[in-house]
């Protein structure tokens, strides 16, 4: 899909000019196009009318593709990439994961390009941004890396509270379907803080301005986004360290009571293997009730009936004072 945006100015208000993003046809001067899904005929034409390398146009589509800065020393054009978060339902499990999203500077228009739609870009496009004016394309690039980390800590503080409700629920009742949460929400945390760290890397380069003019404003707004992110990667380790421990106390939690049944099955066995061996002493010598012969000698059968409910008794008493049962 190929989406074409401008700024029109819709009024002044306390001598400050103000904006709106709307949709337009044609690719002119600061416009930005958004590019995702594309087709190869609009690869084509943005290619050609903005003479961007095609390899910058299909870097972002390659979903290994790492966060990095490159620049092109023919055309003067600058290729960002950064991993941007989005949500995915897996059945009754939602599932966090990270995808590229490249954003291209060129010497009059600026291009996103990513392999899926972004929520994160309708923001701009619903005109939800403050001071959103496309023809400055260095804000505008940083004014997106802000939003994709405050959608990061949005989506983290959302992670955080699923991992208090499968926690309240494993307390209740361990079932698999919670470990399986816990353990989607411990690589969704992976992937999450393997991006933000990468996404880092970027920030640090473009705050030594060399790729890409930073202004005096711009600087100050980048700084902010530094923080962020930051903050975004440090949250991203402290979930994943509450997920894992958590993980490794219900795995202890299960392996407790498998013991546990273990050992009560243990101890049945020993105090039902008692009266086997007394009555393989009597075997076929001895007379049942139903047989002619055992009201003339009774005693065998009451001898071995007593043997073994006291062997159970004693083995039952000895196996309580080890803890057994």
């Amino acid at each position: 899909m190929l989406e074409i945006y401008k700024s029109e100015e819709i009024k002044l208000k306390a001598s400050k000019q103000l904006f709106k993003t709307v949709e337009t046809d044609k690719i002119k001067e600061d416009t930005w196009v958004n590019l995702y899904s594309p087709t190869e005929a609009e690869i084509s034409r943005v290619q050609s009318e903005l003479n961007v390398p095609q390899e910058f146009l299909r870097y972002p589509l390659d979903e290994e593709e790492r966060p990095r800065i490159d620049f092109d020393d023919d055309t003067g054009i600058v290729l960002i990439i950064i991993d941007v978060p989005y949500t995915r339902r897996e059945k009754d499990i939602i599932k966090y994961e990270t995808t590229p999203l490249g954003i291209i500077l060129t010497d009059k228009q600026i291009l996103t390009v990513s392999l899926r739609q972004t929520t994160i870009l309708d923001h701009f496009i619903e005109n939800r941004i403050k001071d959103l004016y496309i023809a400055f394309r260095t804000r505008f690039t940083i004014q997106i890396l802000f939003a994709v980390a405050r959608e990061y800590l949005r989506l983290l503080r959302f992670i955080d509270k699923t991992l208090e409700v499968a926690e309240s629920e494993l307390s209740k009742e361990i079932s698999n379907n919670q470990l399986y949460k816990l353990l989607s929400l411990s690589k969704s945390l992976v992937y999450f803080a393997s991006s933000l760290k990468s996404n880092e890397a970027v920030l640090e380069k473009l705050m030594r301005g060399r790729t890409v003019k930073l202004y005096d404003d711009d600087e100050d707004l980048l700084e902010d986004v530094v923080i962020e992110y930051k903050q975004a990667h440090e949250m991203a380790d402290i979930y994943a360290n509450i997920v894992g421990s958590t993980t490794d106390a219900y795995a202890s939690i299960i392996n407790n009571n498998v013991n546990d049944i273990m050992k009560i099955l243990a101890a049945a066995t020993i105090c039902l293997t008692m009266p086997d061996l007394i009555g393989c002493f009597f075997g076929q010598n001895c007379p049942m009730p139903w047989d002619a012969e055992f009201a003339s000698n009774p005693i065998p059968f009451w001898a071995l009936l007593i043997g073994c409910i006291a062997s159970v008794v004693i083995a039952a008493v000895i196996l309580r004072k080890k803890r057994m049962l």
